[in-house]
């Protein structure tokens, strides 16, 4: 039995073009882009005052979120930061018409297809402005560039999608990792000082923060288990073959993108010493690979890896 991840969220609801105050000092505006993988859409935010702002995740293009972003700072001072979580379709693009329009910089991780940042950053990097701050944390998984933004004052952590409200992320390879993927959350676990609220890319805020991070564990290791028994029972097998059992439980439109989750818990197995890849280099695999199961090997399985933060 794999453990559903409970419903934390707090605060009002997303909704596309509202602002919404989430904290203090903190706007969120949602983009008009619901869907499968977004949710109700994708979340940005609006940090700051006296005068200077910053945005967090500007979103996909789209002139309408552009207009209400720009609509929202009118009252609270000038945009001088763009910062993104990661590069992915929905997080990132809107950068460019953002910076075009208020001459702000932009900051993330690293340049990636058609994401250049002025300024790239890594994990502790500071952000510091009257009256607030905000720090990057690193943490891959989802994506190898993903940054969580912090704001210490308030104990206040925008995640972007490695952590979304009431649901799971697609882990997908090769720039996806399952194992980066469940260190990163230990990482937010174990905060010191500790979180005390996260700000999604999609959804709610969540307080409650040890709760979250343990359920998201715990449903991510009863998949992983699956994925081994299922690959134990049929010896040898390729994702689609495995994937009907593995993910019996979504829905029909999801299984194409729970096909990359499933390669990626493949991959953590042969990490793990529990599965190979057939006939194929370690790390050249792809998502039409064929699995074979390991037996009576030593192994460290994925609860150890989280456990130790891994």
């Amino acid at each position: 039995m794999i453990p559903a991840v409970p419903d934390f969220g707090i605060g009002p609801a997303p909704g596309p073009g509202r602002p919404d105050e989430v904290a203090p000092g903190v706007l969120r505006l949602t983009a008009p882009n619901p869907g499968l993988m977004t949710g109700p859409g994708t979340n940005t935010y609006l940090i700051g005052g006296g005068g200077e702002l910053a945005v967090i995740d500007p979103g996909p293009p789209s002139e309408p979120h552009l207009a209400a972003i720009l609509s929202a700072a009118e009252a609270r001072g000038t945009i001088r930061n763009i910062v993104v979580t990661h590069t992915h379709l929905d997080h990132a693009p809107g950068a460019a018409a953002l910076a075009a329009a208020t001459g702000a910089r932009v900051i993330g991780f690293g340049p990636a297809e058609d994401f250049a940042p002025d300024e790239c950053v890594g994990d502790g990097w500071t952000l510091v402005r009257p009256g607030w701050s905000l720090r990057a944390v690193h943490t891959p998984g989802h994506a190898s560039d993903h940054l969580c933004w912090l704001v210490p004052d308030l104990g206040l952590l925008m995640t972007g999608d490695h952590v979304m409200h009431g649901s799971t992320v697609v882990i997908r390879p090769p720039d996806g990792d399952m194992h980066a993927y469940v260190g990163s959350l230990a990482l937010l676990r174990d905060a010191r000082p500790p979180i005390s609220t996260l700000a999604p890319g999609h959804g709610r805020l969540m307080d409650r923060v040890p709760e979250v991070v343990e359920a998201l564990l715990a449903h991510r290791m009863g998949r992983h288990e699956r994925v081994a028994v299922a690959l134990s029972r049929s010896a040898e097998g390729t994702v689609d073959d495995l994937l009907p059992s593995v993910y019996a439980d979504v829905t029909e439109a999801q299984l194409p993108v729970a096909r990359f989750s499933l390669w990626a818990h493949l991959r953590a197995l042969v990490a793990e010493g529990r599965a190979n890849a057939v006939g194929v280099p370690p790390g050249q695999d792809t998502i039409e690979s064929r699995w074979r199961a390991v037996s009576g090997a030593e192994t460290l399985p994925m609860s150890l890896l989280s456990l130790s933060g891994y």
